[in-house]
């Protein structure tokens, strides 16, 4: 692979992937590096062939799981930080690099793993011999192809981040905590900041939904979702390794921080709020058939709101910003580009701010479901 005849379109580009990228909900769909899309194929050096851009392609690249961070491209091969696959196999526990896969034509990477065959297919791993006999559509929703699939706890670029913001939280309120023993007076430096945001989901948030009896027991579960949303908001913004991958991107992600707040509530549920699903005041008693599916359908709509609410907004501030960069190669031109890096600078300002958005809005809607849940009503 040789680099394009225009150079100043390739930097342009280069300074154009420093804006942030998204790992989307879909593990199914194959990591296709930017490079890839913006540097000449292929077959001899003498062709100077330039691969067709697709738009679709580079967006997707961005929007997937990968057990591989790509960081940059040298003289056309890619550099990349490789992460540890783990699977439970018919052999047993099996732990190798995922550089262990190659490639071929097809898209296809195959390993061979104390003699056993695996696939790798849009991120997706196979038995070689179960995925021979998948048919085409069965291997692009392989994720549910249970039978043709060891288990699969290998540590991609989501489960990466993840621990990476976890490891964050943990120490940024460790030196909190230390500052707090140590001084007694008005807070200093990591605590002066922190505090404000504390207080925050303290007084504007928890107090005035849950109520001031019941407020302080689901503190810690509230600061939690919203610091760790907001920081991994923030590590989606930043394109370099070993940040770039936007956890909150993934619907998979979304729905477990969704499903938690559903299990807090429901285990909190008082007698009244039980009371108002199955036996819902005013409504007569012939109404009952159709009244409790109704509440029950509510219960499992707040959730899947916020499930829905938390991926698509930040999913599509990132879509936008790589369409934005796409045009620069969809019309050809590099006087395309400032008017293009106008756009992608001003969404990746606006980005900062829906970070911190998205963490609130995720927040203050879970308070808001587990004050209904616990609320105690006045019966006269």
């Amino acid at each position: 692979m040789i680099i394009s005849k225009k150079p100043l379109q390739f930097l342009l580009v280069a300074f154009m992937a420093c804006v942030p990228y998204i790992s989307n909900a879909n593990p199914l769909i194959d990591s296709v590096h930017v490079a890839n899309e913006i540097v000449v194929e292929h077959h001899a050096e003498a062709t100077h062939e330039k691969k067709e851009f697709n738009a679709t392609d580079l967006i997707n690249s961005h929007i997937g799981d990968s057990h591989e961070f790509h960081i940059a491209d040298w003289e056309g091969h890619p550099i990349s930080f490789y992460l540890p696959v783990i699977l439970w196999t018919n052999n047993g526990l099996e732990v190798f690099s995922a550089e262990a896969f190659h490639h071929d034509n097809t898209g296809e990477h195959v390993v061979d793993v104390n003699g056993q065959k695996l696939v790798r297919f849009n991120e997706v791993i196979f038995y070689a011999d179960k995925y021979e006999e998948l048919s085409l559509d069965d291997r692009k929703n392989g994720a549910f192809a249970f039978d043709a699939r060891p288990l699969d706890f290998s540590i991609t670029k989501n489960v990466f981040s993840m621990f990476m913001s976890a490891i964050v939280m943990f120490f940024l309120f460790l030196v909190v905590a230390r500052s707090y023993n140590k001084n007694k007076l008005a807070p200093k430096g990591l605590a002066g900041f922190l505090e404000p945001l504390v207080t925050f989901v303290r007084d504007d948030i928890a107090r005035p939904n849950i109520g001031e009896k019941q407020y302080a027991k689901y503190m810690p579960y509230l600061l939690t979702i919203f610091f760790f949303i907001w920081i991994n908001n923030l590590i989606g913004l930043i394109p370099f390794f070993p940040f770039s991958s936007n956890l909150t991107g993934n619907i998979y992600f979304t729905f477990v921080l969704a499903f938690i707040t559903f299990i807090v509530t429901t285990l909190s549920g008082n007698k009244d709020y039980w009371g108002h699903i199955f036996n819902t005041p005013g409504v007569p008693v012939w109404l009952a058939p159709i009244m409790i599916p109704v509440e029950i359908i509510g219960m499992l709509t707040k959730p899947f709101a916020l499930m829905i609410r938390l991926f698509a907004n930040i999913t599509a501030g990132h879509i936008i910003i790589l369409s934005l960069v796409s045009l620069i190669f969809i019309f050809d031109t590099v006087w395309i580009s400032p008017i293009s890096g106008a756009f992608v600078l001003f969404m990746s300002v606006l980005e900062m701010l829906v970070a911190a958005l998205q963490a609130y809005v995720f927040t203050l809607l879970s308070a808001l479901f587990i004050g209904q849940a616990v609320a105690e009503h006045d019966h006269h």
